[in-house]
């Protein structure tokens, strides 16, 4: 399979100096051919980047010293890592986008289904995590090389899932960075506890959430931005892509490529087909549709967005379980783990 299953533990630094190690012997190659550092260099020793740096150490400081240990395990500089971990705050159009799914099926299960797009190069070359911490539930969660974990597609302990697409916010404030936020919300035991760190938190950057819990009937959408949050309550079936849909934050200045058009007008007619019967194989074809010049799965060398599907991720939610499967483009699960239960 393309990625490979890890298990880490200890504490915050611990942690995150694991999550550094794990990513270091690829990292200088990473970023060596990604144009979206090379579009973050201007903003090395920037005064912005570092308030938003002190943002993020006052609000979560337990996910800064997860930071500080990332930097130390990859051998670099706290602030480049920083400014890695706030590309999207800073820059209107980032390579991280995704497709996601939802379901409420008649048995009373719930299912959240995700593409993870991202950078072709790192096809391969990523991780799924299983991370038990000192502090906090501990959780699953795709890892990108270099990044805080909890932006991908991840669950924890507490039976809490969520799954981020991209928003090209055209929007920039001074609060903390998106990627801080999304990892924290994997710290959080219920979806009341989640909206709220969403809603009260300062934001400066925009993510699209789709949020579940083993413990809670509802299926959330989350559109959190700088200027706005929107929370809509799904009622059986959803899709998202990698632009602003909700009622309240769909006039916000955005960026929105032909890809994310196309995929959510193409996701939008396949979940409008499913009935409360519709079960993981409907949401797996929904992910791996290629209908289109512009399908859901994205295997293109020449996609115009710079993005293949990295990996595709399937939660099963019933009351008190959270099941995941993880795909390699193809309908055999590479991955399938019970979320809630302790690693042997």
């Amino acid at each position: 399979m393309p990625y490979k299953y890890v298990r880490i533990a200890g504490n915050r630094h611990q942690v995150g100096q694991a999550l550094g190690k794990l990513a270091r012997p690829i990292m200088s190659a990473y970023l060596n051919q990604s144009s979206t550092w090379e579009a973050l260099r201007p903003w090395r020793g920037h005064a912005y980047v570092t308030e938003l740096g002190q943002q993020a150490r006052a609000a979560l400081p337990e996910i800064w010293d997860e930071l500080e240990g990332l930097a130390d395990g990859l051998r670099m500089p706290v602030q480049d890592v920083l400014l890695w971990n706030c590309r999207g705050d800073l820059l209107h159009s980032t390579g991280d986008s995704c497709t996601s799914v939802a379901l409420k099926a008649a048995d009373g299960s719930r299912w959240i289904g995700h593409n993870e797009d991202g950078d072709p190069y790192l096809y391969g070359r990523c991780h799924l995590v299983d991370v038990a911490l000192d502090d906090a539930p501990g959780y699953l969660s795709f890892y990108y090389p270099g990044s805080l974990p909890g932006h991908t597609f991840g669950a924890n302990r507490a039976g809490l899932v969520q799954t981020i697409n991209n928003l090209r916010t055209r929007q920039r404030y001074a609060g903390v960075p998106r990627m801080f936020l999304a990892r924290a919300v994997l710290d959080c035991t219920t979806l009341d506890e989640a909206t709220d760190l969403l809603r009260d938190t300062p934001r400066s950057g925009g993510f699209h959430h789709t949020l579940g819990s083993a413990s809670d009937p509802r299926l959330i959408s989350a559109e959190v931005t700088p200027g706005a949050v929107s929370f809509l309550e799904i009622g059986t079936r959803y899709g998202h892509a990698n632009h602003m849909v909700h009622r309240e934050t769909r006039g916000q200045p955005q960026v929105i490529t032909e890809s994310s058009r196309e995929r959510q007008n193409r996701i939008d007619g396949i979940v409008d087909g499913w009935s409360p019967e519709t079960g993981s194989a409907d949401v797996l074809a929904a992910l791996h549709d290629t209908l289109g010049a512009l399908p859901i799965l994205r295997t293109d060398a020449r996609d115009p967005d710079g993005e293949n599907t990295l990996a595709t991720a399937v939660f099963e939610i019933r009351d008190e379980d959270v099941a995941l499967r993880v795909y390699d483009r193809r309908d055999k699960a590479d991955i399938a783990l019970d979320v809630m239960s302790d690693p042997d």
